[in-house]
């Protein structure tokens, strides 16, 4: 969601720079075909490695920095070093770069409904209980950031999200699977007893919004953690089925062996963020989907222009 943010701060005159280490994690060509839209909305984009690249340079004299570099996912493909790396390395370079900087900007850190566990339906003030290398490690890179606040004076908040959906999303999440399995007529893969999961779908304009709210809240931001999502959940199983009424197709099944570490219950618990953010989603789940396949549907007739 990090290109939404980007554009939707350019068309409110800020002066845009994104950082993106362009890493092969899904195809590159989708992050080139981005940037090149990015570009078009006039946010200027650097290839850098926060891990190990040259990070205050990069921030110049930036006012707002939102961090949502990561390593996401819950993938068995992936190696603990990498979320290690990614998530908590990644942060703490971006941290200290920040702290050192002659006028330190406010950092808006990303985390995930991930750090609550199996369920997140709890407030802000429950005790994390992660169940997978992903969570474990954003729920460290948020404390870290937090901890930059409480000993270097460094103002930071931290936003958990959940399960946002939209155009640009990542081919290995749910829905962009699922919408172009049956738009190329392969098989779906679902996780054995996920269709009975629940979950908050967010739409990322929805997200953006509560991300954005920060900017004229600062004051009241500082220290703070968010949930940022929807409250009204959905199992994946109707999600599969309002895809399908939209395509007018069925998905081909081919189920899998359970994913360790996934959740089986996310629901936002966004009363502080409605209270001091003003934070309401209003994004329906069928309507936002509407979008994500229009946009998926000119991904796929485009992609032969970009490999």
């Amino acid at each position: 969601m990090g290109s939404h943010l980007c554009e939707r701060l350019a068309t409110l005159k800020y002066n845009v720079v994104g950082i993106d280490s362009f890493s092969d994690h899904y195809p590159v060509w989708m992050k080139e075909r981005n940037a090149r839209e990015l570009a078009d909305a006039g946010v200027q984009i650097k290839r850098l490695d926060l891990a190990c690249g040259k990070v205050e340079e990069a921030l110049a004299d930036a006012e707002l920095v939102f961090h949502l570099a990561a390593q996401p996912g819950i993938a068995a493909r992936v190696s603990p070093d990498a979320y290690v790396r990614n998530n908590l390395v990644a942060t703490h370079a971006l941290l200290e770069a920040c702290a050192s900087c002659k006028r330190r900007p406010f950092l808006v850190n990303i985390s995930t409904s991930s750090v609550y566990g199996r369920r997140a339906t709890a407030e802000e003030t429950a005790e994390p209980e992660p169940i997978s290398h992903y969570g474990a490690t954003k729920l460290a890179a948020e404390q870290l950031a937090l901890a930059y606040w409480g000993e270097r004076r460094l103002p930071v908040c931290s936003m958990r999200l959940f399960s946002v959906y939209g155009p640009r999303e990542r081919p290995e999440k749910l829905y962009m699977k699922l919408i172009t399995s049956i738009l190329q007529g392969e098989e779906f893969p679902l996780y054995d007893g996920s269709q009975y999961h629940k979950r908050a779908y967010t739409f990322v304009d929805d997200a953006v919004a509560g991300l954005l709210a920060v900017l004229g809240r600062r004051d009241r931001c500082v220290g703070e953690i968010f949930n940022i999502g929807s409250d009204i959940e959905t199992t994946t199983s109707r999600g599969i089925e309002i895809v399908e009424d939209i395509l007018g197709k069925k998905a081909r099944l081919k189920v899998l062996p359970p994913r360790p570490g996934d959740q089986t219950h996310t629901r936002a618990n966004i009363d502080k963020a409605r209270a001091i953010l003003g934070f309401t989603p209003n994004t329906e789940l069928e309507n936002g989907l509407n979008t994500q396949i229009a946009w998926c549907k000119k991904l796929l007739a485009d992609r032969q222009n970009y490999i």
